[in-house]
């Protein structure tokens, strides 16, 4: 083995806890990158695949109830590569064991032969029986929460009829990985099942013989879908179309969307972070070690070895160090990436999910790495090459020290208070460098604990503001408003208050969307309407109040003219002022005076649901009524409603943030441990010549510590600064039509994210005080002059 290569080795164990410091910096790094690129590669290439296999439609539309012969028509537009018509209707379950009412979606399947969309993956038992139409194939996610398989049955209200359904299967469905019910914000499994019935037994229940409610359309490559969604509505319109809408806006697929793009976000944020402090501390530790290894680099010289040779050593560390961090890192990251698969398996409904870990994603986290690395020592290397034998071998000038006082003012602390501060000042450009990286811990931290406060003002927001209803009650289909009286008079109701919803695209500009319109009473107090400041809003008597989020996408403010295009109904279009902005995390939302909505729909008064208050002590009487309620389509309750959404958060978000509280230890832990290391070894004779002069080991370790408490102190309003910009970015990212996340960051996350990084530094600083406690004091005696 080559002399500088056994030097390699030495140096490595010599330095071997700093090694291991940074190397755990950029294993945090690779861990991330790994974690998240292949996270990402995994789900979204599961449910490319799922969607091919299972024959994912492009193109969906609903209707009132429309002829078969309508399937003909769309089938000829111009891009359609197939059509498959079905029924699809809500119901109510009474399930055995369970007071509270389940929902369902009821979906038809083709009497004969396989369905040509959105085909069933078939987890246990068969497909129903046309001859018998109580058979019912149900989605795995509501058969394992109530334990259910082939042979169970439930009852259900169809059209006002109870009937026992029987269980003759168990699938999954490419339409249905994430199913959420009415009103709610996560999935509720026991609450809410989709279930598949044979077409015929399904006409038969709703009266939709050789009709249709709802349509599927797979395009051709190439196809303009938005030209097909128009002929589509073309033909629907009569029937009582609500306007076809395409993939991007079907709910299990946005939602699948929005967790990619929060991958996308943390692949590019959180990387880099890391990469940037490894390349910090690589050039922090290599620079000091070039300055104590001065005279070997110009003895090596003067012996002949050729500055490249000793420049390449050097980076030879470097790589070491690098290869290290890549190891560590990429084995975390796959055991993180396995973990976090299996995480999305329990919460997306796919037939398979395996995390992907190609070569390339390995390849990409050594090259960005190493790269990092070597740009972190490029600056030390370069000065090593440049540095001539004579003045290498030639001892460092001392350290000339200024006044910082005037003599009087110093009289007023001790003197190892004065030694940290002149060595502060000394070194300002070191100083700040290391405030920085430590700040980077700070900041990391905090804008992961963040998203604890931005769900708990989401929250407070949905509940405790907006919703405050016990209990929402659907109706099948419109009702007049004399039905609110009827549910006024159920068991167990304090309060009920009408509600209409209708959908319709609006227009402004060349912007559109489709959205529904929520009509609301004046003067509401179980639902409200918010307003951007957070104050309750009185809808007038007409115009239009888009949430902040639709408003944003329209360009509108109030004041400006918007076209409405109702989809139910006699449809209609008209132009309408916006009245108000209202405040709205979930989804592209809009109001109006239920009123005016009647008005603009050109019906009387109607409702499509009942927000109720309900006395939980004879809650069980009003379930056992709603479920006797032949008009009634769903019943959301938004205790239970909360309690998944939070027990949810508990199982997936903590999992997560507790990894970045690791990494954000990690960060902070190698700055403090490395930067105190590097100085004990610069000013381990000073500190020990200090104890020859009869300072006690506390008094040296103030000197070193005390320093690096204050930069550690100074660190902390940088590191929230850098940490809100970090969570304002994040939070940009994850901006979705489907949901907005508040940047709120509470005084108790500013605490937490402080008190992590100083239980870091506090470590680090307990294994340096070891080694200041274990100097070598004859080591000092033998120093040359």
């Amino acid at each position: 083995m080559r002399a500088l290569d056994r030097k390699l080795l030495r140096d490595l164990w010599r330095l071997k806890a700093q090694v291991i410091a940074i190397a755990l910096v950029m294993a945090a790094g690779v861990a991330t990158l790994v974690l998240a690129v292949g996270a990402y590669r995994s789900l979204h290439e599961t449910r490319e695949t799922y969607y091919e296999r299972y024959r994912f439609a492009d193109v969906f539309a609903q209707a009132t109830r429309a002829p078969e012969r309508i399937a003909g028509e769309i089938a000829e537009i111009p891009g359609v590569a197939a059509v498959e018509t079905r029924i699809v209707k809500t119901a109510i379950l009474d399930i055995e064991g369970m007071s509270a009412p389940a929902t369902s979606m009821l979906v038809s399947m083709p009497e004969i032969g396989e369905q040509l969309l959105n085909r069933l993956y078939l987890r246990q038992g068969r497909a129903p029986d046309p001859a018998h139409p109580d058979e019912v194939v149900v989605n795995e996610a509501f058969a394992r929460a109530h334990g259910f398989g082939p042979g169970d049955t439930f009852e259900a209200i169809l059209e006002g009829r109870k009937r026992r359904l029987s269980i003759v299967g168990v699938a999954l469905s490419p339409e249905f990985i994430y199913a959420l019910g009415p009103w709610d914000l996560m999935p509720d499994d026991e609450r809410f099942a989709v279930g598949w019935m044979s077409r015929k037994a399904m006409e038969a229940a709703f009266d939709l013989d050789g009709a249709f409610s709802q349509v599927s359309v797979k395009l051709l490559r190439g196809a303009s879908e938005a030209e097909v969604i128009a002929r589509i509505d073309s033909l629907l319109e009569r029937y009582g179309g609500r306007g076809a809408y395409g993939r991007k806006d079907q709910q299990s697929h946005a939602f699948l969307d929005a967790e990619l793009k929060q991958l996308q976000a943390m692949a590019r944020i959180l990387p880099p972070i890391f990469l940037f402090v490894s390349a910090f501390l690589i050039n922090m530790i290599l620079s000091r070690l070039v300055a104590l290894e001065r005279e070997q680099i110009g003895l090596m010289k003067a012996l002949g070895y050729r500055s490249m040779a000793i420049g390449s050593h050097y980076l030879k560390f470097v790589a070491a160090i690098a290869a290290i961090g890549v190891v560590i890192g990429g084995i975390a990251g796959t055991w993180l990436g396995f973990g976090l698969t299996r995480l999305y398996g329990s919460f997306y409904h796919f037939p398979f999910l395996v995390f992907l870990w190609g070569a390339d994603i390995y390849a990409t986290a050594v090259f960005v790495t190493v790269g990092a690395a070597m740009l972190g020592a490029a600056r030390a290397v370069w000065s090593v090459v440049r540095l001539p034998p004579a003045v290498a071998m030639h001892a460092p000038a001392p350290t000339r020290y200024r006044r910082l006082f005037c003599s009087g003012r110093t009289r007023m602390v001790s003197q190892t208070t004065v030694m940290i501060g002149r060595h502060l000042i000394r070194r300002p450009v070191r100083a700040a460098l290391t405030v920085f990286g430590i700040s980077l811990s700070a900041a990391v931290l905090l804008a992961s604990l963040f998203s604890f406060d931005s769900v708990e003002v989401m929250i407070d927001f949905t509940y405790f503001q907006s919703d405050r209803q016990d209990a929402t009650v659907s109706f099948i289909q419109e009702r007049p408003v004399s039905v609110v009286n009827d549910v006024r008079r159920l068991p167990g109701v304090l309060a009920a208050e009408p509600t209409r919803a209708v959908a319709v695209k609006v227009r402004h500009g060349h912007v559109e969307r489709r959205v529904a319109i929520v009509g609301k009473p004046r003067g509401t107090d179980l639902s409200r309407v918010i307003d951007v400041d957070f104050q309750p809003v009185t809808l007038p008597e007409s115009g239009f109040a888009p949430s902040e989020a639709l408003a944003e996408i329209l360009g509108v403010g109030v004041g400006d003219i918007v076209r409405i295009e109702t989809l139910e109904g006699r449809k209609r279009v008209v132009d309408m002022p916006v009245t108000a902005i209202i405040q709205g995390y979930l989804g592209l939302m809009s109001y109006m005076d239920i009123d005016a909505l009647n008005q603009l729909m050109l019906e009387g008064p109607m409702v499509t649901g009942v927000h109720l208050s309900i006395d939980e002590g004879r809650a069980d009487d009003l379930f056992a009524a709603v479920k006797d309620m032949p008009m009634v389509g769903s019943i959301a309750l938004q205790k239970m409603s909360l309690e998944t959404f939070r027990r949810t958060l508990a199982e997936n978000i903590s999992v997560m943030i507790s990894v970045y509280t690791g990494l954000a230890m990690v960060i902070a832990f190698g700055v403090v441990y490395n930067s105190a290391r590097i100085q004990l070894s610069e000013r381990g004779r000073e500190l020990a010549s200090l104890r020859v002069l009869g300072f006690t080991r506390n008094e040296v370790a103030w000197i070193l510590l005390g320093e690096l408490a204050i930069l550690m102190l100074a660190s902390l309003p940088l590191g929230w600064g850098l940490g809100y910009a970090i969570a304002w970015v994040t939070v940009a990212g994850l901006q979705s039509e489907l949901y907005r996340v508040p940047l709120v960051i509470s005084r108790q996350t500013y605490a937490m994210s402080s008190l992590v990084v100083i239980g870091a530094a506090l470590a680090s600083a307990l294994i340096v005080k070891r080694r200041i406690d274990r100097l070598d004091l004859i080591d000092v005696l033998k120093t040359r002059e």
